[in-house]
């Protein structure tokens, strides 16, 4: 028991010094590997083995990350103040920069991303930051990726969430609509009666030339007023040039 109880200290240092030998890396990961602080290499997925006291890693996680760029307060190229945010997707691509390059990549590209995020939307109006929403998602992506890349970081998409509107404006935009749809309705109420009236004067010409056409429709109109429920309706037919005769006399 007293030999067992002196090798315990033996065992415990044996345990600590295998734990900080032996690591074990997932598919998607990678250590980043110094030797009395110079950089070795890129070591992994799999096993590997450090030499304790020497060697020392760093774990870095090649996976697609989504970061939420938090709400930004941002005047418009018009002078609307927005609060717009978004979303950032990058993943590392060279361990060795995103160690060596930078102190912190997360970070740094939380921080760049803001800073991008309100320096483009601000080059847009209003109504361009509404309609053209990809344009400005596209340049977001380019601008941060160029930023990005020496640090060993490769930004594969941005986008931008939700943009919040003052209720001053939110009001003035729904008026805006309401007076356009209303304009719209003009125009096709008045391209309606455009529409109407050529076919009114068409229908004036035929009857002109088909001398027997009024009297037919006079015919049909009768038919259509004497179908009436529970009506009883009296006709009076004159001659279509009845009016005409007489005034005519009396000339």
């Amino acid at each position: 028991m007293e030999k067992l109880m002196t090798m315990l200290p033996f065992l415990f240092i044996i345990i600590i010094l295998i734990a900080n030998t032996i690591k074990i890396l997932t598919e998607y990961e990678r250590a980043v590997v110094f030797r009395l602080g110079r950089l070795t290499g890129i070591r992994g997925p799999g096993l590997i083995i450090l030499i304790p006291g020497i060697e020392k890693m760093r774990r870095i996680d090649l996976r697609t990350v989504t970061m939420d760029i938090p709400s930004q307060d941002i005047i418009s190229k018009d002078n609307v103040t927005l609060k717009v945010n978004g979303v950032v997707y990058f993943r590392v691509e060279d361990p060795e920069k995103a160690i060596i390059a930078i102190e912190d990549y997360w970070a740094a590209t939380a921080q760049i991303a803001q800073t991008t995020l309100r320096s483009v939307i601000g080059q847009f109006e209003l109504d361009e930051i509404l309609s053209q929403r990809d344009k400005i998602n596209s340049k977001l992506q380019v601008i941060l990726d160029e930023q990005t890349e020496p640090w060993g970081i490769k930004v594969t998409a941005v986008e931008v969430k939700a943009i919040d509107l003052p209720i001053e404006m939110q009001r003035a935009m729904a008026k805006q609509a309401e007076a356009e749809r209303d304009k719209r309705a003009k125009v096709i109420s008045a391209q309606g009666e455009l529409e109407a009236s050529y076919k009114l004067a068409e229908a004036a010409k035929i009857l002109n030339e088909q001398q027997n056409a009024i009297t037919l429709r006079y015919l049909d109109t009768m038919r259509e007023i004497s179908a009436g429920d529970g009506k009883t309706t009296t006709f009076f037919p004159l001659p279509v040039d009845f009016l005409t005769g007489i005034l005519n006399n009396k000339k």
